[in-house]
């Protein structure tokens, strides 16, 4: 069984510079007491949910806090059953190992269809495959396996993840249920201490916990997930669950700040709006990759019209529309570079907004027309990989290696346009902006990626990396591009004779069209409703000083901005930061902010301004 521990570093990167931290699951949701056995000994170790608890999500992860780091085990179970029966209902079986691991390079075979799992001489009628993948061919299988998004092929997972004192226990997805009573059984030798004070749980009574009587309201607009169980889920694909396929009007899933260690898969969404409490402190990751969860054998692209067989991503939306990801982290976690996105999206008009992601070789795979602004994107090589169209606006792409992308559109849609844009490399190494080779003796011959207004650091002189004789419809254009250091014009004199130099005196019309997201999006005109980022805070000065207000804001297009004292408009103050200088009593009052675009519009809550 392999083991996860607080060594598994990762890469979190803001606009500024990278900053290393562990993913942690919802480590300060654990505030409940200590759990004692049948003869009353502690066991030294705190328990999520809190025994006898009750109002608890079903799709609760479990978690175990101890004194000391444990260790995981190989053998034994763990055992979920409903305490009105005693009927088994889930079951964890640690001698199976996750999953084949990025080391030693063994691919796993593919998982079977439809997928049921058997445990202590039962099957659980309860799981229900739903949305059935295609095609992939059924082959034996020796790793846990869960399904996630209704993806009836299965994953392979972690059952068990330690972080430091932390283990966090990941049941089968979509077995409890709500108004019920589970009481769990862990067997000694799953999770072990040092000193031997933990010998398991293993009495009826020792953890039982409810949930919640009922989920939210059918077709509710907003729902909340939060790691300590505050929210309306616990996780972030509970909540995408919980929503429809097709969905006609647009649900809100807030993500309070934490640490969701979790794959997030689904598929035939629509009208979805993922929005974090804050981009740098709402981190979704996982340890997830090509070889850990590999394409099907016998699938090598699409499994049917719109979809894509892919497994091995952090967070992937299948054949979904109008999917808005803002303000949030998206992080693949892996020690060493592997195929494995943070972020996959195959579907259309979907939009991308502040965010961070990270992934590794392949961070970011695009299959349909995406519109991504103000996000950064960290990764091995080949960052950018899909088939577009993808028009990123005010974005920086951060390579640890390789070419920052390798597009692979066809003739029937644009590719990668990139507008006020940073490319780096993290060091002093360089890379191409691109990279045009065959893929299994496939080529790409209308390959695009044009740069307007971007800014450049770690290129290398050629500026793209060019490869066979299918070259002559390839957009490998450039306009404007500076220095990133010093912001004076890039040395383009020995680029890439396939590369193209465009010019305001030549190329006015066509640098026009490729600023234009609709016309590289196929049509689609980005839009979504503004969001409020950050809001105004109450402020307490006295007289005489200066106050500040500050609002920010996501929307596209671009939102207009009023602010408001005590429910009237203040002329001219139309900015994201209102100053109040040489504040008075005058002055004082209730603020607000309202934000409108063509889109929609929103109100920023009501905060006070006092002056002593």
């Amino acid at each position: 069984m392999a083991k996860k521990n607080g060594k598994n570093r990762s890469v979190v990167t803001t606009f500024s510079s990278p900053v290393m931290v562990f993913c942690l699951t919802g480590l300060l949701s654990v505030s409940t007491g200590y759990a004692h056995g049948p003869s009353g000994e502690s066991k030294a170790v705190r328990l999520f949910p809190a025994d006898k608890s009750a109002g608890i999500n079903p799709d609760t992860h479990l978690k175990l806090v101890f004194r000391s780091e444990p260790a995981l085990g190989d053998s034994g179970k763990i055992r979920i059953y409903d305490a009105s029966g005693s009927r088994p209902v889930d079951s964890l079986d640690m001698s199976l190992p996750p999953g084949p691991t990025v080391p030693n390079r063994v691919r796993a075979p593919y998982t079977p269809v439809p997928y049921t799992y058997i445990s202590d001489n039962f099957t659980n009628a309860n799981t229900k495959p739903g949305t059935p993948s295609g095609g992939a061919l059924p082959t034996p299988d020796n790793y846990q396996l869960t399904i996630i998004g209704r993806f009836t092929d299965g994953f392979h997972f972690y059952p068990v993840i330690v972080h430091d004192t932390v283990a966090t226990v990941y049941l089968h997805h979509n077995l409890l249920e709500y108004d019920r009573t589970y009481h769990v059984r862990i067997d000694p030798g799953v999770l072990e201490l040092k000193d031997g004070s933990f010998k398991g749980i293993t009495g009826k009574s020792d953890w039982i916990f409810t949930t919640k009587k009922s989920p939210p309201p059918a077709g509710s607009k907003r729902l909340v997930v939060a790691g300590d169980g505050s929210g309306d889920f616990n996780t972030v694909q509970g909540a995408i669950d919980f929503i429809p396929d097709a969905n006609p009007e647009r649900t809100t899933i807030f993500i309070k700040n934490g640490i969701y260690e979790e794959i997030v898969y689904f598929r035939n969404k629509t009208n979805v709006t993922f929005l974090g409490e804050n981009r740098d402190s709402v981190i979704v990751c996982y340890a997830n990759n090509e070889v850990f969860n590999p394409h099907p054998a016998n699938i090598a692209t699409n499994e049917w019209p719109g979809t894509y067989p892919s497994r091995r991503a952090a967070f992937m939306g299948d054949n979904c529309r109008g999917i808005h990801l803002v303000n949030l982290t998206i992080e693949s976690v892996n020690d060493k570079p592997a195929q494995a996105e943070g972020l996959l999206l195959t579907g259309s008009e979907n939009i991308v907004y502040n965010v961070s992601i990270i992934g590794s070789g392949d961070a970011l795979q695009i299959n349909g027309s995406v519109y991504l602004e103000n996000i950064s994107l960290l990764g091995f090589g080949d960052n950018v990989l899909g088939r577009g169209p993808a028009f990123f606006k005010n974005c920086e792409l951060i390579s640890l290696y390789g070419p920052h992308m390798w597009i692979r559109n066809t003739q029937a849609n644009h590719g990668n346009v990139f507008l006020d844009c940073i490319f780096r490399m993290n060091g002093t190494n360089q890379t191409t902006i691109a990279r045009t080779s065959d893929n299994n003796g496939k080529g790409y011959p209308y390959a695009e990626a044009v740069l307007l207004n971007c800014a450049l650091q770690g290129i290398r002189p050629e500026g793209w990396g060019v490869e066979g004789n299918a070259t002559s419809h390839i957009h490998y254009w450039e306009y404007n591009s500076v220095n990133l250091g010093d912001g004076k014009p890039a040395d383009v004199s020995r680029r890439h004779p396939v590369s193209r130099q465009l010019t305001i005196d030549n190329d006015a019309g066509t640098i026009a069209r490729y600023s234009d997201p609709a016309y590289v999006l196929g049509g689609w005109a980005p839009a979504m409703s503004p969001v409020i980022l950050s809001q105004p805070q109450t402020v307490n000065i006295k007289k005489g000083e200066t106050a500040e207000f500050r609002i920010e804001v996501g929307a596209v297009p671009e939102a207009d901005i009023q602010w408001f004292r005590n429910g009237k408009p203040l002329k001219g103050e139309n900015k994201s930061i209102l100053k109040i200088l040489d504040a008075r009593k005058k002055t004082a009052g209730d603020y607000a902010a309202l934000v409108q675009n063509s889109a929609g519009k929103v109100m920023s809550r009501e905060v006070r301004l006092v002056v002593e």
